[in-house]
């Protein structure tokens, strides 16, 4: 019976992602969560906010809080250049920019091309993480933003947002 909610679990993740890079990796999340993709502009610093939430910016009368996604999972010093742009997402009747080093392209994944997400223990959280898509030499991390972007620790989506 397992094998079959395992089987239900992939399918469900089967779709079109986003692709894009932090560091040395390549990740992917649900086109159906993106709305655009913006270049880089320094957001508005917020008093007291986390490191990784770099502030926030207008978007066309809209207050959206901008998350440096390299800050958020510790992968160094992060540069903005040319390349460095903003995902802006909707999420449970929120809207949040993710900043990443740049956007590749839009990959299809079927079934087939999605392996489980590896259990790596509790030294790291990886809640967030439903696979890894794989296409010839090319593997993408798998992320569930919703997810993320509505973990306790982030604090900037309800999870009541989601249920809505």
């Amino acid at each position: 019976m397992s094998n079959v909610s395992e089987l239900h679990a992939t399918a469900s993740i089967a779709g079109e992602y986003l692709a894009f890079t932090l560091g040395q990796e390549e990740y992917g999340i649900d086109i159906q969560k993106v709305s655009e993709i913006r270049s880089y502009e320094t957001p508005t610093r917020i008093a007291n906010a986390p490191e990784f939430v770099k502030g926030v910016i207008n978007l066309r009368g809209i207050i959206v809080p901008i998350v440096d996604m390299r800050i958020k999972f510790n992968l160094g010093t992060p540069t903005y250049d040319q390349f460095t742009v903003v995902i802006i997402l909707n999420i449970g009747h929120r809207v949040v920019g993710m900043v990443v080093d740049r956007v590749s392209d839009v990959t299809t994944l079927s079934h087939e091309e999605i392996k489980p997400a590896p259990e790596v223990g509790s030294a790291m959280n990886t809640d967030h993480i439903v696979g890894l898509g794989t296409i010839e030499d090319r593997m993408l991390i798998l992320v569930d933003i919703d997810k993320l972007m509505s973990s306790a620790d982030m604090g900037l989506i309800e999870t009541t947002a989601l249920a809505a």
